[in-house]
């Protein structure tokens, strides 16, 4: 008998309605001989509305209690979700992280899944039971509760697949899966059947919000192939995967572009070992992701202007902690807010020379100016000017042969 991880996403279970009709989609999986386990988030709006709330009783919310808060918005869905299953004739119960437990280490807001017991959910299953676990929480080594980070239910979904030795992990979301670009931005988006988990990893860390990195980043590591697929329409999705795909007429997958990037340039800081970790120690201490990274050298070697990119959210605590710094001198700090990022992806770039060209090529004949580059084996990003978005990603879209 397979057994399968089902997951729901916020808007899968945004309302009774909806959790009525994924409950048909958990017995449509029972009628098959299927073992079933489901994983649910919070009901949408839920998590963002306790958000809400910390930041009306102070900016600076304890870290613990914000995971206490925040974790009690999965346990309302997977409660409903269990009753109803329970009305239709399914045997269910609900299962909070710490009554497995989902054992967590590292921060509060971004802890990771260490271990699952799994003891009490394979004698349920054992019995015919379904039961529904908590996403997006687990409890750490002072039995507190910790959540792992926004869209976190996907790695629990994956790590549970993991330690239960699942046959399939589905995420079920409001997309019928994985597409070449976000087809609310460009029309002419097509779905995607399979993609690598490095493709997966990279257009989820540039942007598309399909799926969390870490939690692609934990399904490539325990080789759990998922399968993307929308709760509201019954077609099929698209599988994450490291088997091997036929990439003879397919170099780039998929486009990603982010929203929200801001670009801050240091310049004139005194050229010497170590003062870019110097720059960056203190924005790593506080959990600001850096991405792009553009060092200029003086021409005499004595001054450097270094370029970065970071979310704009976190430009006003960026600030504050360069003018802060005691340990870098500079002549000048400037920002700017915007800018996006526009990403290429595709293993098939590895063996196909002339990709960097075309990408230019396509951005230049639009008038678009690059600002940043950088780039892996299998990807190039540039930063542009956030009002050339779309027509950069509509630009390079054609350009591979997506459209």
């Amino acid at each position: 008998m397979k057994t399968v991880v089902l997951k729901f996403g916020g808007t899968s279970v945004g309302n009774i309605e909806r959790i009525k009709k994924i409950c048909k989609i958990v017995s449509s999986y029972k009628k098959k001989k299927f073992k079933v386990l489901v994983v649910s988030s919070a009901m949408s709006g839920v998590t963002n509305d306790l958000i809400n709330k910390s930041k009306k009783i102070s900016d600076n919310f304890d870290t613990a209690e914000y995971d206490a808060l925040l974790s009690s918005g999965e346990q309302i869905s997977c409660a409903l979700i269990a009753g109803q299953l329970n009305h239709i004739g399914i045997k269910s119960r609900s299962w909070q992280s710490w009554q497995l437990p989902i054992i967590t280490e590292g921060p509060h807001k971004n802890a990771r899944i260490n271990n699952i017991v799994v003891k009490n959910l394979k004698k349920f299953l054992g019995i015919g039971g379904v039961p529904i676990i908590t996403g997006f929480q687990g409890v750490n080594k002072d039995f507190r509760l910790t959540t792992i980070g926004r869209s976190g239910s996907d790695a629990t979904a994956i790590m549970l697949a993991k330690f239960i030795k699942a046959d399939e992990c589905i995420i079920y979301t409001d997309v019928d899966g994985v597409y070449t670009t976000d087809p609310r931005d460009h029309n002419k988006a097509k779905k995607i059947k399979k993609i690598y988990y490095d493709e997966m990893l990279e257009m989820a860390s540039l942007g598309s919000k399909v799926m969390q990195p870490s939690s692609v980043q934990d399904a490539k590591l325990n080789n759990i192939e998922i399968k993307v697929k929308s709760s509201f329409i019954n077609k099929t999705g698209t599988s994450i995967t490291a088997s091997k795909k036929d990439f003879s007429n397919q170099i780039i997958t998929g486009i990603s572009s982010t929203k929200s990037n801001a670009k801050i340039t240091i310049v004139g800081v005194k050229d010497r070992p170590g003062v870019a970790a110097s720059i960056f120690e203190p924005l790593s201490k506080n959990l600001i992701n850096v991405d792009m990274v553009v060092q200029n050298i003086s021409l005499d070697g004595k001054e450097t202007d270094l370029t970065f990119t970071i979310k704009s959210e976190d430009l006003k605590k960026t600030e504050k902690l360069i003018k802060q710094n005691k340990k870098i001198s500079y002549k000048k700090l400037s920002f700017d807010r915007g800018v996006s990022k526009v990403s290429i992806i595709g293993v098939g770039m590895i063996t196909t020379p002339g990709i960097t060209y075309r990408m230019f090529q396509a951005l230049a004949s639009k008038k678009i100016n690059i600002l940043v580059i950088s780039t892996s084996e299998i990807k190039i990003s540039v930063l542009v000017s956030a009002r050339h978005v779309k027509k950069a990603v509509a630009a390079l879209h054609k350009e591979f042969k997506l459209d």
